[in-house]
């Protein structure tokens, strides 16, 4: 394992990743990897099953030793301390509570642990961060699992780590808990301002929380920038399908410049050349990036109403589902076999069924383009690398 001077410039990242990587015999599950996590922030490592993010975080952690690579925090290289002597705590998905200890004094054991006696205040002062002041002599198990998670945050920021890192933390909570903690996390991290790492495979988790999110995929980050970023300019199929739902159509460049001009089986579609790899904008076969609720859907009878300078495609509707806040259309196309369209439920056409011919426009600024060489189907849900661990 390579060493790094122990003595190293902060750089304003609170962790900092140098070539770290993990193997296990011949398989590698980290592969070389750089990474730097400004200070005070929240940073989500994101990826599916298998993607490398939970060995990195305990490599962070103490708890994987990198096989090459180091690992500083702040201005501490800590590749070779052990876990208890890094500057760091670690929030898991099972709380880890002491069942037979109240909240007071499950948040108040590390310091208990130190050798601290005097201990009501900081625990009061964690009990009002986590709004659990009205829980304080309640056992762990007359707690809701939000509750819960609170404990465990408070348990561990009571020591005042510079680095929280979050395991799946919120895995075990119900949807409407889950979104609920996501907020009070958010909350919590803000009032802190600790730098707060989280590993999670959700990936509304990463883009609720997060300042700046990386994107992992088979021990490598794909893509790294913030949620808003991430979604808007993927750079890769991974990461357009990976994060959210996108519809990419393989089409041909016939015209480049501030704009680049593609035909999609004889349809003809427009995208900022900003928004293209610079590979495939002079010329040759581009997939061409739509978000679903980027997309206007209307009746073929009602064409006349679609404003000139949009980008517009045939199609018939093979399905729909309608989910409250809006119905989910597929429809059925030249240039695309399953597009997917998320349309707001305010003013709902009857006319829009399954088996209507419909066009499908949309405003050709939020189209992106993509190198076509890559799998189109890489990064949707189930796609992920075979033999890999977390």
């Amino acid at each position: 394992m390579t060493t790094a001077p122990k003595t190293q410039t902060n750089e304003g990242g609170d962790v900092r990743l140098a070539g770290i990587s993990k193997t296990y015999g011949s398989f590698t599950a980290v592969h070389p990897l750089d990474l730097t996590v400004p200070r005070g922030t929240f940073f989500a490592l994101l990826g599916a099953s298998g993607c490398g993010k939970t060995t990195t975080l305990r490599m962070i952690a103490g708890l994987e030793d990198p096989t090459t690579g180091t690992v500083a925090l702040g201005d501490q290289d800590v590749t070779d301390l052990p876990p208890y002597k890094r500057p760091v705590n670690t929030v898991f998905q099972s709380y880890a509570l002491f069942p037979h200890l109240d909240v007071t004094e499950n948040i108040a054991f590390g310091l208990r642990r130190r050798g601290i006696k005097s201990v009501r205040k900081q625990v009061g002062d964690m009990l009002d961060l986590v709004q659990l002041g009205d829980f304080a002599h309640r056992k762990p198990h007359q707690l809701s699992g939000g509750q819960q998670q609170r404990v465990a945050v408070a348990r561990a920021l009571i020591n005042h780590p510079q680095v929280l890192l979050l395991d799946e933390p919120l895995g075990a909570l119900d949807l409407k808990l889950r979104r609920q903690m996501q907020l009070e996390l958010k909350r919590i991290q803000t009032e802190v301002g600790i730098t707060f790492v989280h590993v999670t495979h959700d990936q509304e988790e990463a883009m609720t929380m997060a300042d700046t999110v990386a994107v992992m995929n088979g021990g490598r980050v794909e893509q790294l920038g913030a949620p808003a970023e991430l979604y808007e300019n993927p750079r890769t199929t991974f990461v357009a399908n990976f994060l959210g739902t996108s519809n990419l159509i393989e089409a041909e460049v016939v015209e480049a410049a501030s704009e680049i001009t593609v035909l999609a089986s004889g349809a003809k579609l427009r995208l900022p050349a900003g928004r293209c790899p610079t590979a495939t904008a002079g010329g040759g076969r581009l997939l061409v990036g739509v978000r679903p609720e980027k997309i206007s859907l209307v009746h073929t009878d009602d064409a006349a109403e679609i404003p000139e300078g949009r980008n517009r495609i045939t199609g018939r509707i093979a399905d729909s589902s309608f989910i409250g806040v809006s119905t989910q259309y597929l429809i059925d196309s030249p240039v695309c076999p399953a597009l997917e369209v998320y349309v707001q439920n305010v003013e709902r056409d009857t006319r829009l069924v399954p088996g209507a011919d419909v066009i499908l426009h949309w405003n050709p600024e939020h189209s992106f383009g993509l190198d076509a060489d890559q799998a189109v189907d890489a990064g949707k849900m189930g796609d992920t690398a075979v033999g890999e661990v977390a």
